[in-house]
């Protein structure tokens, strides 16, 4: 018989492969992102510590406007705020999500920002 298709279920089915192979540490903490239908959030995660280093999003940031652009003014936050910290070099969990669209352009952004990934 025909099964709908959860997505968020097949999103966290992605997610959870990812995260196998991806892990923050000390020198190199994970940037994770989330997004919503209405807002994109970033953390800088060290795993090995279960701390959050940075943490932005555009609901805190109360940042309005188009999705991309808004993904790109986080991505440039994110960026500065990590240097900030003494945070150069991180790895890249995009959660699941495909990489295009806000997820591509957050990336783009936070590389333009100096974050190396």
């Amino acid at each position: 018989m025909y099964e709908p298709i959860n997505k968020n279920a097949e999103r966290l089915r992605r997610k959870e492969t990812i995260r196998k192979k991806v892990h923050g540490t000390s020198d190199r903490p994970r940037l994770a992102v989330f997004r919503s239908l209405k807002h994109i959030s970033v953390q800088i995660i060290n795993d090995d510590e279960g701390r959050t280093l940075v943490m932005v999003s555009s609901k805190n940031e109360g940042l309005k406007g188009k999705n991309i652009q808004v993904a790109e003014k986080i991505g440039a936050i994110t960026g500065q705020r990590a240097l900030e910290a003494g945070i150069k070099k991180v790895v890249f969990d995009r959660s699941g999500y495909i990489y295009h669209g806000k997820v591509k352009a957050l990336a783009d952004s936070a590389r333009k920002a100096g974050l190396e990934f």
